[in-house]
């Protein structure tokens, strides 16, 4: 009888650690969801990401690579701290997706039944904005030579817009990621001086960036394209924008990459369907007069902007070089009190993250916008072009620059001119 009893005890102590086993993750039924969800709209052919993870044939060679990166919260991209703030894009892995993901990779990878895997995601090939209403696109191919610095080449490309236009979707669409580190898109109204002279269609070096020694940024950038950069997709009832007989000034960056190359990048822009209630700028909390002494660890350089009328503050996205280390992004109140908005601790110039606000920051007139920037110059840097040598604000990433893009929503009658007065701090070591 005592071993009768022993053995159903036993059995059922068997039974019951079955139970409690976990039931073995594979990727069409467990990982393929998180894929679609949080990873496919980089992972997949031409966009930013170097890989495809589409299929299972696609992701099996990543499997360990992917666990590693997920563990750490290397991936998806991710750089706020969230103490300070939540965020709409916020791409973050849950612990449970990261633990289905680590279990996956543990357990050999392996693929599971097809008939488990959900319905493709139908992905728009070419444009993540979906078709947009207008494309302007480079009039020939800029030839990359096999090295050398290339200064920043600049393209007038006209809109052909016959009347006022709101644009509430805009895309950059690069023609040669190999050979492009970024792509910024600005409005020119008719009339303006900026960049006055320049023949439409042909590149060319402007050297008008300057004003009294500091660096002046046109408010209506309306597309870009970085690491990391997401297409512009505003919220119902804003826009930005292009009046009648308007240009898109387009800076290209490239990089030589050891033979010839060519690109030819196009713009898509999408209608807003009726007019906005409000209109949308990207203001430039920026500093350009500061030198990084060489070899310093920490060094801080401080930005801000008094507000001239009320507003609201939809997204932010530092912008710094190699030597980046830390951004942070501040709204004073009129009464004194301050508000960090934005932390980011560990700043990675591989990813231009935009920060899009869960809920958008309504600020009065008097206000300020502060912006404190980190920077790192010292060899512990592994990025650190030239830790021996100071350095100071300019176009190419060994060079530095101090940049808190904003971007604000006001009164759809009203102009980005009138919204801010600039008084940059002068920077301060720690």
């Amino acid at each position: 009888m005592l071993i009768r009893l022993t053995a159903i005890a036993l059995a059922a102590s068997l039974a019951a650690a079955g139970a409690a086993r976990p039931a073995k993750v594979t990727f069409h039924k467990d990982v393929l969801p998180i894929l679609q969800e949080r990873c496919q709209g980089c992972h997949r052919p031409g966009e930013v990401a170097p890989m495809s993870f589409l299929t299972y044939a696609d992701v099996r060679p990543w499997a360990k690579a992917m666990r590693e990166a997920v563990l750490i919260r290397k991936m998806p991209p991710w750089s706020a701290d969230r103490k300070y703030g939540k965020f709409l894009n916020d791409p973050s892995l849950s612990q449970k997706q990261i633990d289905t993901l680590a279990a996956w990779a543990d357990g050999g990878a392996p693929e599971g039944d097809r008939k488990d895997a959900p319905q493709p995601v139908e992905w728009l090939a070419g444009w993540n904005i979906g078709k947009p209403d207008v494309i302007l696109e480079m009039p020939q191919e800029f030839h990359v030579p096999a090295s050398g610095t290339i200064e920043y080449q600049h393209i007038i490309m006209p809109t052909g817009f016959t009347e006022d236009k709101w644009i509430e979707r805009a895309e950059v669409r690069v023609g040669n990621r190999a050979v492009v580190h970024h792509v910024i898109g600005y409005i020119r109204e008719p009339g303006s001086a900026w960049l006055r002279g320049a023949r439409p269609g042909e590149p060319f070096v402007p050297d008008d960036w300057s004003r009294g020694g500091q660096v002046v940024l046109p408010a209506d950038l309306v597309a870009g394209f970085a690491p990391g950069l997401p297409p512009t997709i505003l919220p119902e009832g804003k826009a930005y924008l292009v009046k009648a007989g308007s240009d898109m000034v387009v800076q290209m960056h490239y990089t030589a990459i050891g033979k010839p190359a060519t690109d030819r990048t196009r713009i898509g822009l999408t209608f807003a369907k009726k007019p906005p209630q409000e209109r949308v700028a990207a203001l430039a909390v920026h500093n350009a007069r500061f030198t990084i002494p060489a070899g310093a660890p920490n060094y801080r350089v401080d930005s801000r902007v008094t507000l001239d009328a009320p507003l609201t503050l939809l997204a932010m996205m530092p912008h710094m070089h190699y030597r980046g280390r830390a951004f942070e992004v501040r709204a004073v109140l009129p009464s004194g009190e301050s508000k960090i908005l934005l932390k980011v601790p560990r700043y990675d110039f591989n990813w231009q993250l935009t920060y899009a606000l869960e809920q958008p920051v309504q600020l009065p007139k008097g206000a300020r916008l502060e912006c404190t920037a980190y920077f790192d110059n010292s060899a512990n840097n592994r990025f650190n072009p030239d830790p021996l040598k100071p350095v100071g604000w300019g176009d190419q990433t060994w060079q530095e620059m101090m940049i808190g893009w904003l971007t604000v929503a006001f009164d759809a009658g009203g102009k980005p001119s009138g919204l801010v007065r600039e008084k940059n701090a002068a920077p301060t070591e720690e």
